[in-house]
Parts: structure tokens; sequence; C-alpha cells
């Protein structure tokens, strides 16, 4: 008996072991989620401290793009093994435009688009793509002091600017009492789709801190 269960023991750490080196596949997900920062909460909690040029006064950064991830269903895969030569500088330092820092962009490509299935220059592109059809609402640029408002008028400008979205398409998040991101469920060819359940999960705040651009 003792035997059988040392077996059994070994069996399943082989088995275990062998699943956690497959891990995630380039190329295989169900959708994408195109994340926008607002820059000037990021620079508030995390980019003043730490010195980023994205949050230099003049930069004028609003909505940025956190990223395009791949999603399953339910999850996400990430830091995927790929046979794809990583960016460039020249690359990453073309994103900074959209991202804020060319050292977003290349985390992005090495957390997400690794499991993309492109090339780091087909992602990013792909990424940019995704960034420019979706309409960012020009009111928030034309804020001059803070205000406190409720997280579903950030949704419902997005709608309002972009009519083939749908609520269950779009969700917004908080983090510190603030307004930190809109993100937006895009299918493989970057038509807007349903979100997973585990991804439509939005910020039910009604007074979210939400600060001018610089």
């Amino acid at each position: 008996m003792k035997v059988k269960m040392i077996r059994a023991a070994l069996l399943w750490c082989l088995c275990a072991t062998a699943a956690f080196a497959d891990g995630d596949r380039a190329g295989e997900f169900d959708y994408y989620i195109l994340s926008l920062s607002w820059s000037p909460t990021w620079c508030a909690l995390e980019g003043d401290a730490r010195g980023s040029p994205q949050c230099r006064a003049g930069a004028d950064h609003g909505w940025v793009l956190h990223g395009l991830w791949p999603q399953y269903h339910r999850g996400w895969p990430s830091h995927c093994p790929t046979a794809e030569r990583p960016p460039s500088r020249a690359m990453t330092d073309a994103m900074a435009d959209i991202m804020g820092t060319s050292g977003l962009a290349w985390y992005q490509w090495k957390k997400h688009g690794t499991c993309s299935g492109l090339s780091a220059s087909a992602y990013y592109a792909l990424s940019r793509d995704a960034y420019d059809r979706i309409a960012r609402p020009p009111v928030f640029r034309k804020l001059t002091d803070p205000v406190r408002l409720p997280a579903r008028v950030v949704e419902e400008a997005f709608l309002k600017a972009n009519p083939g979205l749908t609520r269950d398409m779009i969700t917004v998040t908080c983090r510190a009492d603030r307004i930190q991101e809109v993100r937006i469920c895009l299918s493989r060819d970057l038509g807007p789709v349903p979100c997973g359940r585990d991804a439509i999960i939005d910020c039910r705040m009604t007074d979210a801190l939400m600060a001018p651009i610089p």
C-alpha cells in the first residue's frame, strides 16, 4: 500500500510539472481587452514618485493605452513562451506617444503581447489600431479642476462616443477612490464583443475623483 501511495504521488507530481511546463500558449485566447488608463490617476498614485516622463508638465496625456490583453472567457494568459523576437528599442520608443513611456510598451509585450501569437511589431500595430478605433470623449480633456463623479458617468460618455458599444462590452475601474481605467472588450479582429464574466466588474463609486490633465 505504501509503495502504491508513493507511486501515485510521483505520478501526480509528474503530471503537475508537465502541466506547468506546458503553460499558456501563444495565440490561444478568446478575445482582447483594450485597457485605457487615465494618466493623471496613474501619475498621482505612482508615476510622479517615479519621475516618469509620462507625468512631466506639458506631456498632455489623457487616456493612454495601458495595453491590449489577450483574454480567455474566464481568466487570461500571460508571459507565454514565444519564438518571436523581443521588440527593439525603436519599436517601444515609437509607442510612447500613446502609452506614455517606452517602458510600459516593453512590459506589455513581455506580459501580454507574447500571448497574442503575433510578432512584436504586429502586436504594437494591432494595439495602435485598437486604440485609434475607440473614440475617447473630449469632455475629460476639458477639465480644469478635479471633479468627483459617479464612475457610470465615464461609462456613459464612452458609450455615447462609441455607438457600437453596449454596457456589457465596457467596464470602468477605480483605484484609491479615483477613476483608474476604461476597459473595452474586442474580438480578435477588433470588433466590440461582450466581456467575460470575470472582466465586467464595474466600479460602483458615486464620488470617484478625476483629476485634470496637468
